[in-house]
């Protein structure tokens, strides 16, 4: 038969903010010890991706960390996934290609119309 355990804080219900493991003592007898909730990996903002290279940590964590091991040396790096960073670029380089041929365009019209 198992022993009864009791918890060791105020809060008496089973809440996700209330988890605890079964611990023996060097006396023998068997505690609860508190554990933290589990970090969650930072996601693409676009598409929802895990983002590589970033630690899955507490926002309190994340707090004492260091800026290079919050980002990923990139453009919008630690916020963006790779793919959306590519597609982003791409899209930006063809609007601009897209304004040159406009403006090409015009131009040509112009000098048939003179």
């Amino acid at each position: 038969m198992s022993n009864r355990l009791t918890y060791r804080r105020r809060l008496s219900y089973n809440t996700k903010s209330n988890r605890k493991r079964v611990s023996k003592t060097p006396g023998g007898r068997l505690v609860y010890l508190y554990t933290k909730k589990r970090g969650t990996v930072p996601k693409c903002g676009d598409c929802g991706r895990k983002l590589h290279g970033l630690p899955a940590l507490r926002p309190y964590k994340l707090k004492s960390l260091s800026k290079p091991s919050k980002t990923v040396s990139r453009v919008y790096g630690g916020s963006r996934c790779h793919h959306c960073v590519r597609e982003r670029v791409i899209r930006a380089f063809l609007i601009e290609e897209q304004k040159i041929v406009v403006r090409a365009l015009k131009a040509q019209q112009q000098q048939q119309k003179k």
